[in-house]
C-alpha cells in the first residue's frame, strides 16, 4: 500500500512537470496535437498507478518520450509555417461580410446551431451584425461585428479615461511578496506604515495591493468560526 502511494505521488509530480514544460497553453486553449498529447500522457500515467506489478519506469519512459516528441514538434512549428499548418491547421472564416460561408461550415463540421451558440457566447444575437467570424485553430470563434454594431470605444466616444495602473499584490493571505514590493518601489517601512494605519499585522492581512498611482486596497482576514 505504501509503495503504491509513493508511485502515485511520483507519477503525479512527473505529470505536473511535464505539463509545465509543455507550456501554459496546455491548461487553457489547446491545439489538436496538444490535446492528444495531454490525453496520452494521462493514460500512460494511469497504468502504473493502477497496477503495482508494472515497473515505475514503464510509465515514466513513455511519458518522457511523448514529452520529447512534443517539444520537438513545438520547435518545428515555431520555425516552419507549413509544418505548423500541417500539425495545427489554419483559421477558417465562417462569416465574411455578413454572409455565412456554408461550404466552410461543412468542411469544419460546424453546425448552424453550434455557430449561433458560439455567437451567443459572444453576446451576439443578430447574425446580420457580424462582419467576420473566424474559427481559430484551438476551436475558439473570433467574432468581429460591423463597426456600427459594436460598442463605442472611449476614443470614439470622445471620452478621456484615467490612466490605468497595474496593481501589485504586496501581501496575500499573510504572506509578504518581497519581489512585488520591490517592483512597486516600496519598502518594509511603507508596509509597516500601511498596516499601522489599518491597525493590522502581517498575519491579520488577507490582501494588500498598491498600484502606480498609490491606490491601496486592504482586506483584513475574516475571523474563523
Amino acid at each position: 500500500m505504501i509503495l503504491s502511494y509513493f508511485r502515485t505521488v511520483i507519477l503525479y509530480l512527473v505529470l505536473i512537470a511535464v505539463i509545465r514544460l509543455m507550456g501554459k497553453r496546455q491548461i487553457g486553449q489547446m491545439e489538436p496535437s496538444e490535446f492528444v498529447v495531454t490525453m496520452l500522457v494521462a493514460n500512460l500515467a494511469s497504468i502504473p498507478m493502477q497496477d503495482g506489478g508494472i515497473p515505475l519506469y514503464s510509465g515514466l519512459v513513455p511519458i518522457l518520450t511523448v514529452l520529447g516528441v512534443e517539444l520537438i514538434l513545438s520547435a518545428l512549428s515555431m520555425h516552419s509555417v507549413k509544418f505548423r499548418r500541417l500539425l495545427c491547421g489554419k483559421p477558417v472564416i465562417l462569416i465574411e461580410n455578413g454572409n455565412i460561408l456554408q461550404e466552410n461550415l461543412r468542411s469544419t463540421r460546424v453546425t448552424l446551431d453550434e455557430l449561433t451558440g458560439h455567437l451567443r457566447e459572444k453576446d451576439v444575437l443578430d447574425l446580420t451584425s457580424v462582419q467576420y467570424a473566424i474559427l481559430e485553430t484551438n476551436g475558439n470563434l473570433s467574432v468581429f461585428p460591423y463597426p456600427k454594431d459594436r460598442p463605442a470605444s472611449a476614443k470614439e466616444a470622445g471620452v478621456h479615461p484615467k490612466k490605468q495602473h497595474l496593481p501589485f499584490t504586496i501581501i496575500g493571505d499573510g504572506y509578504l511578496y518581497r519581489e512585488n514590493l520591490t517592483a512597486a518601489g516600496k519598502d518594509d517601512r511603507w508596509v509597516q506604515k500601511v498596516l499601522k494605519e489599518h491597525e493590522a499585522t502581517l498575519q491579520d492581512t488577507w490582501l494588500l495591493t498598491v498600484d502606480g498611482a498609490d491606490n491601496i486596497v486592504f482586506l483584513r482576514k475574516e475571523a474563523t468560526k
